[in-house]
């Protein structure tokens, strides 16, 4: 079962549909209720799953207002982006797409507390000490985002929303329409020549601290201008006793793993049954899925051959920031290269840079079984486990030793509820903890100093 090295975008050319693939009729699964918003390019309505009366966001962008090949392929991007950051805690969830005649659907997580923008009016102020709550929670989507090659490109109070009414609910990034996946440009001039005023209200009551993060964050020279992680780190911990910085937390001083770096390594300590089956989980997923890992694959894939070659990860790793010596990068890519090919091909890293949430979906932990077990018969022999090597073409698996340490009653196979435990094994939290801590390189910044 050897993937292609080869991978394609999903097309545009046919101005008729936005997805790559037919959908069965939204409101066949969901009810549509009052509109809760209107943008520019879509209206957000509230909807009901008809299977367990669950609340949604459902954006429905009408596909007359796509006048060309390039909108279709902005709404397809932020499908992509939206899934590819969704385990962020302060991104907005996509639950999933339907697409009509008419319309294309985005049923998301609701949002019940409404735009940041509206509290900000309805308070009449916050207090800065308020604000760097907020603030931190904002440069943190960034950080998340850049890390993962993604800018937003619309950050502004309308595009936070709170998760309810409470006065402590979590804020949420959303509105990613014009999101892009982080490729080297230019800078507007009016953003280059324009001045900062901070004379004018409300900025004289403001204090030094706060106007000079703002000044670091707007810099225009980018290699002094500061990075989402500064903002969160370096920043904070400099001024830990003004009242700006005072919050619950102190940020840690040495900054986590990239999301990729993370991920490779918690892949690289899973047994070959594990890596295998989330070989199988992303070659099962939806194109909308696992298009931000196409991008990131593309972007260390730098000759465009379809493989990531040791040298193209080093180079790759060492460009986005990674302190990483050689005996560890070539340690990454021996867990990542499951076929022994000497190479990491696109169904390879996919499988090792999935979010582990997707270990968390039951769908999925069926579909992974099933193809293990190609009888039906409930197990998984090592006649079957032998087969299912062969067609991923990984040698000298040692069987005997991979069934042992996953059958539990020792009756030589593995059962559904042993499999799902070998699964969920170890995971905890570390998929989390990857979007939600500091991170340190970031895909963008990586790429920034090609601008100038």
């Amino acid at each position: 079962m050897k993937q292609s090295s080869s991978y394609h975008p999903p097309s545009s050319s046919k101005s008729a549909s936005v997805l790559p693939y037919k959908t069965s009729n939204i409101r066949d699964h969901y009810k549509v209720g009052r509109k809760l918003g209107q943008g520019q390019f879509g209206t957000t309505f509230l909807c009901v799953d008809k299977s367990d009366g669950k609340k949604y966001a459902c954006k429905s962008i009408p596909k007359r207002k796509l006048l060309c090949r390039e909108d279709y392929e902005d709404v397809w991007r932020e499908i992509q982006i939206m899934h590819h950051l969704s385990e962020h805690p302060h991104v907005v969830r996509i639950k999933g797409t339907y697409e009509d005649t008419l319309f294309v659907h985005l049923v998301m997580e609701l949002c019940g507390g409404g735009e940041l923008f509206d509290r900000i009016i309805q308070k009449g102020h916050y207090s800065e000490r308020k604000a760097v709550q907020l603030i931190k929670t904002m440069a943190g989507v960034v950080e998340a985002c850049h890390s993962l090659g993604v800018m937003h490109r619309d950050l502004k109070p309308e595009n936070f929303l709170f998760s309810s009414t409470d006065e402590d609910a979590p804020l949420k990034a959303t509105d990613f329409g014009l999101s892009a996946f982080y490729k080297p440009a230019g800078i507007f001039k009016q953003i280059l020549e324009g001045p900062l005023d901070f004379e004018s209200e409300p900025w004289p009551s403001i204090s030094d601290s706060a106007k000079e993060l703002i000044k670091n964050m707007l810099n225009r020279d980018p290699k002094l201008r500061f990075t989402a992680h500064q903002v969160l780190c370096e920043y904070l911990n400099e001024h830990l006793c003004h009242p700006w910085i005072v919050d619950d937390t102190v940020a840690p001083d040495r900054p986590l793993d990239s999301a990729v770096v993370s991920r490779l390594k918690h892949f690289s300590a899973m047994n070959k049954l594990k890596k295998l089956a989330l070989r199988v989980i992303a070659e099962r997923l939806s194109e909308e899925e696992i298009g931000g890992l196409k991008e990131l694959f593309k972007m260390i894939d730098t000759d465009n051959s379809g493989t990531i070659t040791f040298d193209e990860l080093k180079d790759g790793l060492r460009r986005f920031g990674a302190e990483l010596t050689e005996h560890e990068i070539q340690a990454l890519m021996d867990a990542a290269d499951i076929d022994n090919s000497g190479t990491i091909d696109y169904g390879e890293f996919l499988a090792a840079t999935l979010h582990l949430n997707k270990l968390e979906r039951e769908e999925n932990l069926v579909s992974a079984f099933s193809y293990f077990d190609k009888d039906g018969s409930g197990y998984i022999t090592i006649d079957e486990l032998s087969q299912a090597c062969k067609d991923f073409g990984l040698i000298d698996a040692h069987l005997d030793e991979m069934i042992k340490e996953i059958d539990q009653n020792n009756d030589g196979q593995i059962d559904y509820a042993e499999f799902v435990t070998m699964m969920r094994k170890g995971n905890g939290a570390v998929g989390r903890r990857t979007m939600t801590s500091s991170l340190c390189f970031h895909l963008g910044d990586a790429f920034r100093a090609a601008d100038n």
